[in-house]
């Protein structure tokens, strides 16, 4: 068996997963959690990569009954995230590939969220919803990479949601609070709803959220507009890429996929357009180590390496970018 050690550090969360050809075997993660108000600073979420780091690798290799030499390569977030925290996986995995001569796989964070909730789910070439904080686009596998058939040209849904939970004091994280909130209220208010042919926009819409609660709007009401404005924007765009590509599989994948009414309305879509729908699961929809070692498995399986000393990180890294050679030849699906 092949068994690949992958590394994750993109933004709050320090991550560390092995994997094989049956899987991931391990998925041991530490999330940063800024203070109240107050959204990730990737100086600060560095420094505690820093700390954990070195801690998660060895619990991840006790917990596979493994040791380093037993690895046969090292995968990294290469990108895209926050520039300080990407630095500190990529230089621990560079230190363990020099220092143990493994090969260094370099893995794109966005397609490692798809793979762990296409192996998950046992989705073999589906459309996928990929929701997070970073992340807010509906692709599909076409040539040999995946394509992007809609995205959002300004902020991610999380970031949108969590921004306007910071700004009216709901806790850490934002999503499952606004949300909770949000079964509180009552009535729906009208929100920019800003669909632009397959593409969404949701700034003009926490803008307009927040007007509406300095004017002394019920915060519960406004919670729900939100929530119900964004996730109808988001189903729109699926709508649209299930009739065009004709897929018979939707996923939902990243942090948001956590999302109780946005699992409700996917579910709604795909029982209209006769599709099996796959929503990763919880321990896999955050970052986390197992994505990266997971699709790490899939890019070394296919000749994916990069030369540990010239190994740069990318905070901007365009998902359709990425060549996927192992796309149609998993070891789990034969």
């Amino acid at each position: 068996m092949t068994v690949v050690l992958g590394i994750e550090s993109t933004a709050h969360t320090f991550g560390v997963g092995i994997a094989t050809e049956r899987g991931i075997l391990v998925n041991v993660n530490d999330t940063y959690t800024p203070p109240q108000g107050v959204g990730i600073h990737p100086r600060v979420a560095a420094d505690h990569h820093v700390e954990v780091g070195p801690r998660l690798i060895r619990e991840a290799l006790s917990r596979a009954g493994l040791s380093i030499n037993d690895v046969d390569a090292i995968a990294f977030s290469m990108g895209p995230g926050l520039g300080p925290a990407l630095r500190v996986g990529a230089t621990l995995a560079r230190a363990l590939a020099i220092r143990f001569r493994k090969p260094l796989v370099p893995v794109h964070h966005g397609i490692a969220h798809v793979e762990v909730a296409r192996w998950a789910v046992g989705a073999r070439d589906p459309l996928v919803l990929l929701v997070s904080g970073g992340h807010t686009m509906v692709i599909a596998h076409s040539g040999d990479s995946y394509g992007v058939f809609g995205e959002t040209i300004d902020m991610a849904v999380g970031n949108a949601i969590d921004y306007f939970a910071r700004s009216v004091g709901l806790p850490n994280p934002g999503v499952p609070h606004v949300e909770e909130c949000a079964s509180r209220g009552s009535r729906y208010i009208p929100l920019p709803y800003i669909v632009k042919g397959q593409d969404v926009s949701f700034s003009g819409l926490v803008t307009e959220a927040l007007r509406l609660v300095r004017k002394g709007e019920p915060l519960p009401d406004v919670c729900l507009s939100l929530i119900e404005t964004a996730y109808s924007m988001l189903g729109e765009v699926v709508e649209r890429g299930l009739a065009l590509t004709g897929k018979r599989e939707l996923v939902v994948a990243g942090g948001v996929a956590r999302s109780r009414r946005l699992r409700e309305v996917m579910g709604y879509i795909a029982r209209e357009f006769n599709a099996t729908l796959g929503i990763v699961p919880q321990e896999y929809a955050g970052d986390n180590g197992g994505m990266i070692a997971l699709t790490g498995l899939l890019a070394y399986l296919s000749g994916v390496v990069v030369d540990p000393t010239e190994a740069m990180t990318k905070q901007r890294w365009r998902l359709d970018e990425v060549p996927t050679p192992w796309f149609g030849k998993e070891p789990w699906f034969r």
